[in-house]
């Protein structure tokens, strides 16, 4: 039996980061889990390991984010954890990037997180439940050189899960946004040999999402902020 509050959840923009150590944690808590990405392929392990459902999106497409929330209903019922893990990157100066290329990594991680929201809170109003999880980073507070779609993106991203918190949450639904400053860890960035714990675990950052999900009403968080001992504010 689960110890959270919450019976279905759907996790948008997912991968074997942090979205694998989350289907894990929800898995094992005998919640059902559906993951959607444009490349379903890619979640076949994650798939075979915890029984999760994958479904493919364009997040950045409104009507492809509708059908998967509708799709979401007809496999496990209309999800009452919505997770938002998705986002869009291009790196370059400013005077030479490609406003098309822009406007893309901007639709993914901003608008499509607007739809997400959207879908999941025209199914949690009537039910007064539900939690909504964003996933920023830490460019949604300080914006880097060369990065400044992303930050863009993670910026609209941040001030989306305010508004919808201050919206949201006298209705019943818990919104939260989680700044993750720091790189995460994964096969293909481990730690240094002579400094450990200086990239953020999964399994951790999926540890702090659980609690949230496990917060009483009287005192939820809106934000949480995760970084490494050793990275600076």
């Amino acid at each position: 039996m689960s110890t959270l509050p919450y019976r279905s959840a759907l996790i948008i923009g997912a991968g074997s980061g942090i979205s694998g150590s989350l289907t894990r944690r929800l898995r094992a808590e005998n919640i059902p889990v559906v993951i959607a990405a444009r490349n379903v392929g890619k979640l076949s392990a994650l798939v075979d390991e915890t029984g999760a459902i994958a479904l493919p999106v364009d997040a950045s497409d409104a009507s492809q984010t509708a059908a998967l929330f509708a799709e979401t209903d007809k496999r496990i019922g209309a999800p009452e954890i919505v997770i938002y893990n998705a986002s869009g990157r291009v790196r370059g100066a400013i005077a030479e990037l490609d406003a098309a290329e822009v406007e893309r990594a901007v639709a993914v991680s901003a608008f499509g997180a607007f739809h997400a929201v959207q879908q999941a809170a025209r199914r949690m109003i009537p039910a007064a439940k539900g939690a909504i999880l964003l996933t920023g980073a830490t460019a949604g507070v300080k914006g880097f050189a060369l990065s400044a779609p992303f930050a863009m993106g993670k910026f609209a991203l941040r001030g989306l899960a305010q508004s919808a918190a201050r919206e949201l949450t006298p209705k019943g639904i818990h919104v939260a946004h989680f700044v993750i400053d720091g790189a995460v860890r994964s096969g293909q960035r481990a730690d240094p040999p002579d400094a450990p714990d200086s990239t953020l675990d999964p399994d951790a950052i999926a540890q702090t999402y659980i609690d949230v999900l496990r917060q009483q009403r009287s005192a939820w968080a809106w934000e949480i902020e995760l970084r490494p001992w050793v990275e600076k504010f």
